[in-house]
């Protein structure tokens, strides 16, 4: 039997819009994790078979293929191929899918799989936007067969979470007490050195920039909703930020030649959809099929990250599924420590590799939802 093994993982701070790491170029930004990955694993870069980068509103600086791109800016051989998979959201945790099932398969031994996105760069839904000089409005404006089946319904995040809030009866104060709770966790992680191991510092940045120090139920409760009448506002909300990850993906055989150590083991992957007009509940049934495919139940799983998209995301899965909101994000999400799109995905596997590391946990669920209405799930078991 076949077995996908996680050898490392690292990642850069999660840097704020126009904050520490705006300047850098994303190239750069994930070139510099690919260095730090080599380093750290010990590997031999030129037994790499292919990197797979996840990254979304591929323009500017991040197209021509980043993921090809941030390697070749690494000073890394040329050699070595690499691809760059949208996702949305989901990116980077999918290129992790596609690492460890090229691993699965037999098709490969070695892979590298992570994501990167500088969203002070490339504004948000920047390419759901570029039609509009060639007479599209959105990428769905003039399908018949999406007009036939959806209308002129609106497609966004932001009506998705206020659908999630109204179907799941999420308060606007159950959502501030929880994303208040994700600022403390991740103020905690970060003053009690949690995240260090896993950060690779870049450009004099060295901790996670997102956390709100000053942050309150009071202030959160002054803020105007993003819609007039709805429940959301910004701080209810991921945060927009800049940040790259990545994690060597090895076959038992990879192990052996290159005298690796894993830290992990892939357990599970897979992906499910839903509703692409409310697009965020996927997560739900994802995870449900990804317990019965494995026989787990949610009470087996020691630590969980589901993306903090918004907060009604992750307060309607909990409603779903169960599970003990203490193993749930216990170091903070999204709404704290920010969301950069392409990168996410990875950035929450690592951070999920190091707290079971942390806590002695075996096994580790990754969902997150995404574009379409989507999402992938993942459970690693710790080695």
């Amino acid at each position: 039997m076949r077995e996908a093994y996680i050898v490392d993982a690292v990642r850069t701070p999660v840097g704020r819009r126009g904050g520490g790491l705006s300047a850098v170029h994303p190239a750069d930004l994930g070139a510099h994790v690919l260095t730090a990955l080599m380093e750290r694993t010990g590997v031999d870069p030129a037994a790499v078979e292919d990197v797979v980068f996840g990254c979304v509103d591929t323009v500017g600086p991040q197209a021509g293929d980043i993921a090809r791109t941030c390697w070749l800016a690494a000073g890394l051989p040329e050699h070595v191929p690499g691809v760059t998979v949208d996702r949305q959201c989901g990116s980077s945790q999918q290129a992790v899918h596609f690492a460890a099932q090229a691993v699965l398969s037999g098709t490969a031994d070695l892979v590298v799989a992570g994501g990167v996105q500088s969203m002070s760069t490339v504004p948000i839904s920047y390419a759901m936007l570029a039609g509009r000089e060639l007479g599209f409005d959105n990428p769905f404006a003039g399908s018949k067969g999406w007009a036939q089946r959806y209308g002129t319904r609106e497609v966004s995040q932001f009506a998705g979470a206020e659908q999630i809030a109204a179907k799941w009866d999420v308060s606007r104060r159950d959502m501030e007490a929880y994303s208040f709770e994700s600022h403390r966790r991740a103020l905690h992680a970060i003053d009690q050195g949690y995240f260090a191991g896993e950060i690779a510092p870049i450009e004099g940045v060295a901790t996670d920039e997102g956390p709100r120090r000053d942050t309150s139920l009071e202030k959160m409760a002054s803020l105007r909703p993003l819609v007039e009448g709805g429940r959301l506002t910004a701080a209810l909300s991921s945060q927009i930020s800049d940040a790259a990850a990545a994690l060597l993906v090895a076959s038992p055989r990879a192990v052996r030649e290159h005298g690796l150590t894993p830290r992990a083991r892939i357990h599970h992957l897979s992906a499910r959809a839903d509703d692409p007009i409310m697009m965020l509940s996927a997560p739900i049934p994802a995870t449900a099929h990804a317990l019965a495919r494995t026989g787990l139940d949610i009470s087996d799983i020691a630590v969980v990250e589901i993306n903090e998209a918004f907060a009604s995301v992750v307060l309607a899965w909990l409603k779903e599924t169960g599970a003990d909101p203490a193993r749930v994000n216990p170091n903070g999400g999204a709404i704290a420590l920010g969301h950069p799109l392409g990168a996410t995905g990875a950035r929450l596997m690592t951070s999920l590799l190091c707290e079971l590391e942390r806590t002695g946990g075996r096994y580790g669920l990754q969902t997150m939802c995404e574009g379409g209405g989507q999402a992938n799930v993942t459970v690693i078991e710790r080695l």
